[in-house]
């Protein structure tokens, strides 16, 4: 009995240990009998890379070491990873001391290492609006993209002071203090710094309620300048629950990269129940191979689609190509003595679809509208009045969109 009492104590101190490490978690697998495990197929002449654009860790206002991060990230199958602290806004700066704001970044690179796991070095410009909060994204030094000087006279100290009193939210006062200090600085010099630097920079949840109290994104003057000169190359469409129209149109009418984040601080199975069949918001990102350089280059074409919830949310021209990736036929044949063509329906990813069908034929088990689950195949019998050599469906993606409002068709066909 004592010999096995052992062995459990032995087993929990295993556990915590490999837990509360700060060390490398290349050991963590994609666990593929997990339901939060994502995956979506390959398109045509592009891979298919699964990226959270969007985390926090206790460097900033996250709840988490950065390994964690990378281990849940590892085991949702991710490709992509960045985490992105804000540069100004530090509560546990008193337990997290940290005079380099690239610890966050190089304590998760190094957890990732043995891992497939590619880690962005990124940082988060936090201001009040606008411009608001802005994603910068493969950066070299976060250290220049955030600056404080220090009151010099006593107005400039009563400034200071009153500005703390003012503020609404944060908690002690040497907290509000770095924030507000840190504000000061300019943000067009933030972002000018980042995009020296060749960075990806997209604006974070337009929809903020307390930046934007009805729910509304709405472009400010600030943003149209960062994109007319180039700063700002995409914007959050989804951000954790929620999802901004306006951002989606925003981002159309502006090219700019539609972008799908988590923007985690607590434990990802907190925010999203993976094992009840919930996925964090994730972007899909085309690339020409798997290296940063590639995922760089396909961020800044605008190659993207979101995964939201159950919503795939493209572009036409990114979208398209991989609903034709995601969705396969195959023919069983007729029945015998029958114009009645049997075939199966092949979901090749994690996302359900539900799809209308849009072609000139009807179904004898099914009605027009179609349920598919992800990673999964279903049969459909097919009133074809004659017997065909080549079968084509016509489908309209009714939880996918390529503007608001507007949902794509996706043509499948099989040789019979």
């Amino acid at each position: 009995m004592k010999k096995i009492q052992i062995l459990l104590w032995l087993s929990v101190l295993f556990l915590c240990s490999s837990v509360w490490a700060h060390g490398k978690v290349g050991s963590v697998a994609k666990d593929e009998n997990l339901n939060g495990v994502i995956n979506f197929p390959d398109v045509k002449g592009r891979l298919t890379l699964i990226s959270d654009l969007h985390t926090h860790s206790v460097f900033s206002d996250g709840h988490v070491w950065p390994n964690i991060r990378v281990a849940e990230a590892t085991r949702n199958g991710l490709d992509v990873l960045a985490i992105t602290e804000h540069l100004e806004y530090q509560p546990h700066i008193a337990q997290v001391p940290h005079k380099d704001r690239n610890s966050a970044f190089l304590e998760a690179n190094n957890a990732a290492k043995g891992s497939s796991l590619i880690v962005l070095a990124g940082s988060e410009i936090t201001r009040d609006m606008p411009p608001g909060h802005i994603n910068a994204v493969f950066i070299k030094d976060a250290n220049k993209l955030f600056n404080i000087d220090l009151p010099k006279n006593d107005k400039e100290k009563e400034i200071l002071n009153k500005k703390i009193r003012e503020m609404q939210w944060g908690a002690e006062p040497a907290i509000k203090e770095h924030y507000i200090l840190s504000n000061m600085w300019p943000a067009e010099k933030a972002v000018e710094a980042a995009n020296q630097q060749g960075a990806f920079l997209f604006w974070n949840h337009p929809d903020y309620y307390r930046q934007a109290p009805d729910g509304i994104a709405r472009l400010q003057p600030m943003h149209r300048k960062m994109i007319d000169k180039g700063y700002l190359h995409g914007i959050e469409v989804v951000n954790g629950s929620t999802y901004s129209e306006e951002a989606f149109r925003i981002a159309i009418e502006n090219n700019l990269a539609l972008i799908g984040t988590s923007d985690v601080h607590d434990l990802i199975e907190w925010d999203y129940l993976t094992r009840a069949g919930e996925h964090r918001p994730v972007t899909l990102i085309f690339a020409k191979d798997r290296s940063k350089e590639s995922i760089k280059e396909a961020l800044f074409q605008r190659r993207t689609v979101i995964w939201f919830k159950e919503i795939l949310i493209g572009k036409e021209d990114n979208l398209l190509p991989l609903l034709k990736s995601i969705i396969s036929i195959e023919s069983v044949g007729y029945g015998k003595g029958t114009q009645i063509l049997t075939v199966i329906i092949k979901n090749n990813s994690s996302a359900k679809l539900q799809l209308k069908n849009q072609s000139r034929f009807t179904f004898l088990d099914n009605t027009n509208l179609i349920d598919l689950p992800g990673n999964d195949k279903i049969k459909l019998k097919i009133k074809t009045l004659k017997e065909l050599d080549n079968l084509q469906l016509e489908f309209e993606v009714l939880n996918a969109l390529i503007t608001p409002g507007k949902n794509p068709r996706v043509i499948v066909s099989t040789k019979i």
